[in-house]
């Protein structure tokens, strides 16, 4: 079924210098692109590609995304078992763009349903930490479910506001990335109810809404560190707006080129914003994806000598009765595991979790999981 765009985004895309507008409107007649990224925590991409029951074809995002010929349904057994994740193919490049490491401290701002957060995971492999927040309870709900599901082991999963998050965390993290709530623009082939709710006034709310985010995830990274801000709209006050106005607020941030030449530059004139805004990307449906705003930020170190995340954190501290069931689990763990602990013990309200080596410190914050989920001991069991 064809989306009915309203009029009034038809007429301001029509409008936009540089856009072939009518190339544009030609990518409604045909159907969303689908596709789905190897989870490679639980499988390697090629023996994913070699074993996959169904057609696949890479796409220019991620190197372990492809294109699905035909829908595949999420109850397929490898989904439940985390194999892979159904993920709109543009929606990989933002994680790309960030290019976090192994053993890096990243924060996830805006992480639901967790697309990008268990992308992040697979980059990490198991070393370093993932930060992952949502302020909505049910979509935080729903975060912590696909970290479960993919087999992440060195996640906090948080349901906290933002700002309060990044004053407790300031210059914590390697990495952020700040996907950013907005209008939707670009996934209105994919969701004809975001062409539906759209209103001309929404850009301009959601650009408000954006630098505020973006101020706090700020804070969040260390010197030298590096911020990435996503958008699935085409809306320039929510896009080079919103990068323009952070950076006359933030001096010390600059945007950096994407290595990924996925997509197309930003277009600064779009909205006033200056030339070096440029470096930016942007992704339209005839770039083979959804639509799409990336920038990559930089934050400048001022000479400051600020604690490496690496060397910040916070151990559990369990009492009397904790330590004996701490005892027991550790026991059972030695005797029925061959590798090694990967993270610390500890206990809370009869359950056992493993938290992730580089744990932050968490007091006062929304934690709805730190770590893993191992057990519950029953008197001496």
């Amino acid at each position: 079924m064809k989306v009915e765009l309203p009029a009034a985004f038809t007429e301001r895309m029509r409008a936009l210098p540089g856009l072939d507008f009518g190339r544009f409107l030609a990518e409604y007649d045909r159907p969303p692109l689908r596709g789905l990224r190897v989870n490679t925590l639980r499988c390697a991409t090629e023996s994913f590609v070699l074993s996959a029951p169904f057609e696949l074809s890479r796409t220019p995002f991620c190197d372990d995304g492809f294109y699905l010929a035909e829908p595949v349904s999420g109850r397929h057994p490898w989904h439940h078992a985390g194999v892979f994740y159904l993920q709109e193919p543009s929606a990989m490049a933002a994680v790309e763009a960030l290019a976090p490491q192994p053993g890096m401290a990243v924060l996830d701002l805006c992480a639901a349903p967790g697309g990008k957060a268990t992308q992040i995971a697979a980059r990490l492999q198991g070393r370093g930490l993932l930060v992952c927040n949502e302020v909505i309870p049910a979509r935080a709900r729903a975060l912590l479910s696909n970290i479960e599901r993919c087999g992440v082991r060195n996640a906090v999963v948080l349901c906290e506001q933002p700002k309060v998050l990044c004053e407790r965390l300031q210059g914590f993290f390697d990495c952020v990335l700040v996907d950013a709530p907005c209008s939707g623009e670009g996934m209105f082939r994919r969701e004809p109810q975001a062409a539906a709710e759209w209103h001309e006034d929404l850009p301009a709310a959601c650009a408000a809404r954006q630098l505020e985010i973006l101020c706090c995830a700020a804070d969040a990274l260390r010197e030298g560190g590096t911020l990435v801000y996503s958008t699935c709209t085409f809306a320039p006050e929510e896009d080079e707006g919103v990068i323009d106005r952070f950076l006359k607020r933030r001096g010390d941030y600059e945007v950096e080129a994407i290595e990924r030449p996925f997509g197309r530059p930003a277009m600064p004139q779009w909205a006033s914003a200056a030339p070096c805004v440029a470096l930016a990307r942007r992704i339209f449906p005839e770039d083979g994806g959804e639509g799409h705003f990336i920038a990559r930020l930089r934050r400048r170190s001022q000479g400051t000598s600020a604690v490496p995340a690496c060397q910040t954190g916070s151990e559990p501290k369990s009492g009397s009765d904790s330590k004996s069931a701490l005892r027991l689990f550790t026991e059972f763990y030695r005797e029925n595991f061959q590798a090694p602990l990967y993270g610390e013990p500890f206990e809370r309200g009869g359950s056992i979790y493993i938290a992730p080596p580089l744990l932050p410190p968490t007091q006062g914050l929304h934690v709805m999981r730190a770590g893993v989920f191992a057990g519950k001991v029953r008197g001496t069991r």
